[in-house]
C-alpha cells in the first residue's frame, strides 16, 4: 500500500523532542537508488530529443514514452525504435546533458548531500542515455560505477550510430537486475516515477513513487511510499 512521508518525525514524535535525543538514529535505509527522468530531473530525455525534430515527432515519441511509463507497453518494444526515429547527434546529447542539470529537482543536490553525510550510499539507475546523464550524476556525486544507464554510440562525424542493445536498462524489467548487480548495502530504497522504476521492487527493501514531476497512478498504488519532493525523501531516509 502506498503511503506518503509523514509531516512530523518518522518515529511519530514531536519535532522539538529531537533536542532531548543524544544522537541521530541510524538512517532507515543504507542505500538509495534514484531514477533520473522525471525524478532526479524534470526532463524526459527522449522527449526532449524528439522535440528537436519538431512537434509532430515530439507528440509521437511522448505518447510512446508515456505508455511505457504507465506499463501499457514494454520499454523494449519502443526503445530502439524511438532512438532510430530521432537519431540524436553527439551535439544534441551534450545539450541534453546541460538541460538535465538545469532542470534538477528542487532540493535534490542538498538532499543527496545530506544522505551521503549520513553514510547512505547513492546510486543512479536510468533507462536514459548515459552520456547525457553524466553531468547530472557528477553534480550529485554519483560517478563511475554508481551511475548505470544506456550507452549511445556515434560515428566520427558525431552522428547517431546505435545504442547498447545488450543493456538490461533498455528493457521493462531490467532495473531489478542492475540493482542486484550493484550489491548495495541493505536495506535499499528504490525511487522513481514510472513502471520501469517500479520493476526494481523485487530487488529492494521498499519502493517510493516520486510524484514531484509526474504522478502515474498505477505506480503510486503499487509503491510502499509516495514521495513528492527530495525534502520528503531526506525525511523518509533519515527520520
Amino acid at each position: 500500500m502506498s503511503g506518503s512521508v509523514p509531516n512530523g518525525d518518522a518515529d511519530g514524535g514531536v519535532r522539538g523532542s529531537r533536542a532531548n535525543l543524544p544522537a541521530r538514529r541510524a538512517p532507515r535505509f543504507a542505500s538509495v537508488v534514484l531514477d533520473v527522468d522525471s525524478t532526479l530531473s524534470g526532463v524526459e530525455g527522449i522527449d526532449w530529443l524528439a522535440a528537436q525534430r519538431g512537434p509532430e515527432m515530439a507528440a509521437r515519441i511522448s505518447a510512446l514514452t508515456d505508455r511505457a511509463m504507465r506499463g501499457e507497453i514494454t520499454l523494449e518494444s519502443v526503445y530502439g525504435e524511438r532512438l532510430k526515429m530521432i537519431a540524436p547527434t553527439r551535439r544534441e546529447i551534450d545539450a541534453l546533458g546541460q538541460r538535465y542539470v538545469a532542470a534538477i529537482a528542487p532540493g535534490a543536490a542538498e538532499a543527496v548531500g545530506a544522505l551521503r553525510d549520513a553514510g547512505v550510499a547513492i546510486a543512479v539507475v536510468s533507462g536514459g542515455l548515459r552520456e547525457a546523464i553524466i553531468p547530472l550524476a557528477k553534480l550529485i556525486g554519483a560517478e563511475g560505477d554508481a551511475l548505470r544507464a544506456v550507452s549511445v554510440r556515434f560515428d566520427a562525424q558525431g552522428q547517431y550510430a546505435g545504442y547498447d542493445e545488450r543493456s538490461p536498462l533498455a528493457t521493462q524489467q531490467g532495473k531489478a537486475q542492475v540493482v542486484r548487480e550493484l550489491a548495495l548495502g541493505a536495506p535499499v530504497l528504490g525511487v522513481g516515477d514510472g513502471a520501469t522504476d517500479l520493476a526494481m521492487r523485487p530487488a529492494v527493501a521498499a519502493f517510493g513513487a516520486f510524484t514531484g514531476f509526474a504522478r502515474r497512478e498505477p505506480v503510486v498504488r503499487a509503491a510502499d511510499f509516495t514521495i513528492e519532493s527530495f525534502a520528503q525523501l531526506e525525511a523518509l531516509v533519515l527520520g
